[in-house]
C-alpha cells in the first residue's frame, strides 16, 4: 500500500493548495497521507475534506524546527490534537519570531543591494509560516532584482537554493535563524495532546550517529524517517537498521513541495521514489 507521510502545501513552503496536494496524491495511488506544513496546522481542515472526497485516509501531521540541546533538528509529529490552544500558542509564537527575523534580513538586503521590494506588503501575503522560497520567487520576478542577484552570485542561472544560501545564510550579510522550539517543551505538550514524534530525514543532516540516536530515544521519540528522497540508498538501509535496533517506528515520505516545471523529465520525487507501507516497521502505530 502506497503512503506519503510528509506533504507540504501553500500554507507553508509548498506551492499547491491542500486540495491540489490531495489530487496529486490520489493520481499516484496513495491511500494514506499526511499534510505536514512547517509550524502550522492551518491547512489541515481543507486537507481532511479533500481526502474524504478522494477516499484517502488523512493523518494529522506537522513539521517543526526543534532544538535537542545545542543540536537543531526537524521533527514530524502525527496524530495529535490539532485543536489544542497550547499547541496554537507555541506555533503562533514561532511564526511571529520567524516573520520578525525575515523582515530584518529583507530590510538589510534592500539597504545593501537596493532590491525593489515592499517588505510589509510581501510579508502580509502569508498569515502563517513565512516561506523563503516564495519570497525569493517574488524578488526574482523583478528585472532589476534579477540583475542584482546574477551579479552578486556570479551566476546567470542561479537555483533557488543558491539564492537562499547567498542572501539569507551568508555571514557577510545576514543569517536567518529558524524559530526553533526546545524539545522539552514539545514533549511536555505531547503528554497532553498525544501523537507520535519522529526524527525527520535524519540522513540529510548527519543525525544518524549512535550517541544522538540514543539521546532522542531516551527523550521519548517514537521513530525515525527511514524512506526519504533526502537519503541515499545507503542512508535508507542504515536508518532501517537503526529503527530495528532501537525499536523505532519507521516512516517514509516524498517531502513533496512542488512540480519542478519546465521540460524536465522528473517533476517531483514521486517520479522516481515511492513509499510502500510494507517496508516500514511498526508503521501501523501511525496509520492504523
Amino acid at each position: 500500500m502506497l503512503i506519503d507521510l510528509q506533504l507540504h502545501s501553500n500554507y507553508s513552503d509548498g506551492y499547491l493548495t491542500p486540495t491540489q496536494v490531495v489530487k496529486f496524491a490520489f493520481k499516484r495511488g496513495i491511500k494514506i497521507a499526511a499534510l505536514t506544513d512547517h509550524n502550522t496546522v492551518s491547512g489541515l481542515g481543507e486537507f481532511r475534506r479533500s481526502c474524504k472526497k478522494y477516499k484517502i485516509k488523512p493523518i494529522t501531521g506537522l513539521e517543526l524546527y526543534a532544538k535537542v540541546g545545542h543540536k537543531k533538528i526537524n521533527l514530524l509529529w502525527y496524530n495529535f490534537d490539532d485543536k489544542d490552544p497550547g499547541l496554537h500558542k507555541i506555533l503562533r509564537n514561532s511564526q511571529i519570531r520567524r516573520r520578525s527575523r525575515v523582515r530584518k534580513i529583507l530590510n538589510k538586503l534592500i539597504k545593501k543591494y537596493k532590491f525593489v521590494l515592499n517588505v510589509e506588503k510581501t510579508l502580509d501575503k502569508y498569515n502563517h509560516y513565512i516561506p523563503l522560497n516564495h519570497i525569493i520567487d517574488e524578488i526574482w520576478e523583478n528585472g532589476r532584482n534579477k540583475k542584482i542577484i546574477k551579479k552578486a552570485l556570479g551566476n546567470k542561472n542561479s537555483r533557488e537554493e543558491e539564492i537562499i544560501g547567498g542572501f539569507f545564510y551568508n555571514r557577510d550579510i545576514a543569517v536567518l535563524h529558524e524559530s526553533y522550539i526546545n524539545i522539552e517543551r514539545i514533549l511536555r505538550l505531547r503528554k497532553r495532546i498525544g501523537g507520535q514524534i519522529i526524527l525527520n530525514h535524519p540522513g540529510k543532516n548527519n543525525q544518524l550517529g549512535r550517541e544522538f540516536i540514543i539521546k532522542v530515544k531516551k527523550l521519548g521519540f517514537d521513530g525515525i524517517e527511514v524512506m526519504s528522497p533526502h537519503h541515499s540508498l545507503g542512508g535508507v538501509m542504515y536508518a532501517q537498521f537503526i529503527a530495528r535496533e532501537f525499536d523505532f517506528i519507521a516512516t517514509g515520505s516524498s517531502d513533496f513541495h512542488r512540480f519542478e516545471g519546465g521540460n524536465y523529465a522528473i517533476q517531483n520525487s514521486w517520479d522516481y521514489f515511492k513509499v510502500d507501507a510494507k517496508f516500514l516497521r511498526k508503521i501501523k502505530k501511525i496509520i492504523g
